[in-house]
């Protein structure tokens, strides 16, 4: 009876109980996120200047990310619905109120004594702000360590990203699964490539190029993992992860003698034997596979939300000739890799590039994945399981001139999606892009009536660290619903890097604008980086567009200069000067050897001069942060613990930036980078070479060349000057005059 009279109570009291713990649970988990956030801070601006701001995390249900900013009590108030969101809101005070920036080249961070007084409210609409080209992971990350991780990861954070894509470790859990599948070391060592080719490898471009890898590197790959998305997590942010998309070593056979490889073709110039093999569509042994390797990735890592898989990036697709069965067998591979993933993890969602479906053309010059063909392969797939992420819109407009693709595949037939760019080929170091279409072609999109499922805006440069103003502007683009004003924008920009924009830098813009930033280059890329025996007038490949030339270019130099005396102690104005003036200089070295080349035995006092210009080049990027190949040879080598590996990662990474492939390949210097050490230890004494050596073997005498100076140590020659400053205003003085136009047929023209 007693019982019966306080069950009542009993049960209140529990559910009083449960209902603290939860809010108390809660509370824990939100001042985990808190502090999480409030640590990027003081990684970034140090824990002195970080005491000024107060984050505090308020969740709201199905809303997009959002902020709001206030001053009060001394103090700077964010308040966000997560991590990422506080630390967009706390750069936004940076920036709008105290001028100040955070970048790869450095931070300018400028807090008054007395706070100034600004509020604000900002949510975005985008669900996700996605980050990084899969080929980011070979052309920049490839050999990172966690310190350089968790930088970029605190610039992400900063920046408002919250949707980075992974290289992770795929290959150590795809070896993994091999070895249950019973292959040998040996036929598995086929299938890898080196570490920097990785991307392509993923995407089934090819396979053992420049391996077999390091018999510890699997072991270091999966520990850097681990540290990469535990910091991930603890932001809230959504990583993209590499998937199986059916590639195998042909070894496979020997276990499964039934299965039937298809061969996939790639047009990257590299030996038949480095092609890769593709599953079967409908073959069991594909899922199975695919299962096996999300089983043993979460295994390892835990559960994730996105998995990537490209089984066709920039190849021709084997399917039978009759567009009947070709549709079928499309929607077999779709079905395929979406099982693959799904069975393994329902809650998963499979994520494309779409990079591939409006630039991939067939044997007749025909777009090949026409509506109906990408219709056919996504057919099978949820509508909420597939994720697009249209990554080259610059590119359809300027380069192709034809539609965009949400507007060619009916807002990809109302799959989800996201909107992006791919402002940087290979790394490329060339000022390049049009800011005004950045600033907003995106709106377009999120007023088209019929973009369906438009999730996200992101930025897919295939290497990062340089053209920065793009990529500041950019993370601007994903917290905006509308056209940015980018006159207003860059004033903002410039007061932020530089802490003012006199009438000189307004001009300098106005230039720039109409010149490097007001076209649009595919492959931009000097003529002293590309082969010496390369008859420059016959060109026909994309590959080969110039960097711009032009009057507007030297006069937007000749004003960036004239602020000098402005900006004497500033660093980043000093960067970008020498980013500025070795443009101009590499644009007058190449004048030079061109007219060199035009009769050789004549003008071999051109070839020195221009080679001098190439030394200096390389003297000035020795001060600048990011322009130096010692940074790209020291990440290399630091994955290495014998002598041994050390001098086969360099030896892996300087290929990628130089051959890429074997022989006089499409992919030869694909990458170009203007950097200290490459510019006067390899371009330069390259031409130095090849025109040192005998008439009969110059060309095969070359090839041995580079291959020796990819495979020999890398000592530094490069010696910075003392005052670089002074001495790129004397040599802008020296080469001060007017530039010979030269624009490739397809640049596009303010």
């Amino acid at each position: 009876m007693i019982i019966e009279m306080i069950k009542p109570i009993l049960i209140y009291i529990s559910a009083i109980v449960l209902v603290l713990l939860f809010v108390f649970g809660c509370s824990a988990q939100k001042q985990k996120e808190v502090i999480s956030a409030k640590e990027v801070l003081i990684r970034t601006i140090g824990p002195e200047k970080s005491n000024l701001f107060d984050f505090k995390i308020i969740k709201k249900s199905g809303s997009n990310d959002s902020y709001s900013i206030v001053v009060k009590n001394g103090k700077i108030e964010i308040i966000a619905n997560n991590q990422v969101a506080l630390c967009r809101g706390a750069y936004d005070y940076l920036r709008n109120a105290c001028n100040s920036i955070i970048s790869w080249s450095g931070n300018r961070i400028n807090i008054p004594d007395t706070l100034p007084g600004y509020s604000n409210n900002v949510t975005t609409p985008y669900r996700y702000r996605y980050y990084m080209n899969v080929v980011t992971n070979g052309y920049t990350t490839a050999y990172w360590d966690w310190n350089r991780w968790e930088k970029e990861i605190d610039w992400m954070a900063i920046h408002g990203i919250n949707m980075p894509l992974l290289g992770g470790a795929h290959e150590a859990i795809l070896y993994r699964v091999f070895q249950k599948l019973r292959l040998t070391d040996e036929e598995i060592e086929t299938y890898f490539s080196g570490p920097a080719y990785f991307p392509w490898n993923r995407m089934g471009n090819l396979a053992g190029w420049d391996g077999p890898l390091p018999k510890d590197f699997f072991e270091k790959q999966i520990k850097l993992n681990h540290q990469i998305l535990k910091r991930l997590k603890e932001l809230g942010m959504h990583p993209i992860i590499p998937a199986f998309a059916g590639f195998v070593p042909a070894g496979i056979q020997r276990i499964y003698p039934d299965e039937k490889l298809r061969d996939v073709q790639w047009g990257g110039g590299l030996d038949k034997k480095y092609q890769s093999h593709i599953l079967s569509p409908g073959s069991e042994l594909f899922v199975k596979i695919g299962n096996l390797y999300i089983r043993e990735w979460e295994k390892e890592f835990g559960k994730a939300e996105f998995y990537l898989a490209d089984s066709f990036n920039e190849m021709d697709v084997p399917l039978s000739t009759d567009s009947v069965s070709s549709a079928k067998e499309l929607a077999s591979f779709g079905n395929a890799v979406f099982s693959s993933i799904h069975q393994a993890n329902p809650d998963a969602i499979w994520v494309i590039q779409g990079w591939t479906f409006p630039f991939h053309k067939d044997k007749d010059g025909k777009l090949f994945w026409t509506p109906f063909r990408l219709n056919a392969f996504v057919s099978g797939v949820p509508d909420d399981k597939l994720l697009v992420l249209d990554l080259a819109n610059e590119y359809n407009r300027l380069w192709w001139k034809i539609d965009p693709s949400w507007k060619m595949y009916d807002g990809f037939f109302n799959k989800q999606w996201i909107y992006s760019f791919v402002p940087n080929m290979g790394g490329k170091i060339p000022l390049n892009g049009r800011l005004d279409l950045y600033a907003s072609m995106p709106a377009e999109a999120l007023q088209y009536e019929n973009k369906k499922n438009l999730v996200g805006f992101g930025f897919a440069p295939e290497g990062i660290e340089n053209n920065e103003i793009i990529y500041e502007l950019l993370s601007d683009v994903g917290w905006s619903d509308k056209a940015i004003d980018l006159s207003t924008w860059i004033a903002e920009y410039c007061n932020d890097r530089y802490g003012a924009f006199p009438v000189e830098m307004k001009e300098s813009f106005g230039y720039l604008n109409k010149s490097c930033y007001g076209s649009f280059t595919d492959h931009p890329r000097f003529r002293y980086q590309l082969h010496p025996n390369i008859n420059f007038k016959s060109l026909v490949f994309d590959f080969q567009s110039e960097v711009h030339s032009s009057e507007d270019f030297r006069k937007g130099v000749e004003k960036f200069l004239q602020c000098k005396g402005t900006f004497e102690s500033n660093k980043l104005y000093t960067y970008d000067a020498i980013e500025l003036t070795t443009q101009y200089l590499g644009l007058k070295a190449d004048e030079l050897m061109n007219s060199f080349r035009e009769n050789p035995k004549k003008n071999k006092a051109l070839l020195n001069e221009g080679l001098d210009i190439l030394y200096t080049i390389d003297r000035l990027l020795e001060s600048h942060p990011n322009y130096r190949l010692q940074k790209w040879v020291d990440f290399a080598r630091g994955f290495g613990d014998t002598e041994a590996d050390k001098n086969y990662y360099e030896a892996n990474a300087k290929r990628l930036i130089t051959t890429w492939g074997s022989g006089f390949g499409i992919l030869d210097d694909y990458a170009a980078r203007t950097w200290s050490g490459l510019i006067g230890d390899y371009y330069a004494q390259r031409w130095k070479f090849y025109y040192n050596a005998p008439e009969k073997t110059r060309d095969k005498d070359l090839l041995e060349w580079e291959e020796n100076w990819i495979k020999t140590p890398w000592i530094s020659k490069s010696v910075a000057f003392e005052n670089p400053m002074q001495n790129l205003v004397l040599l802008f003085e020296k080469y001060n005059s007017e530039l010979k136009v030269n624009i490739s047929p397809k640049q596009d023209l303010p």
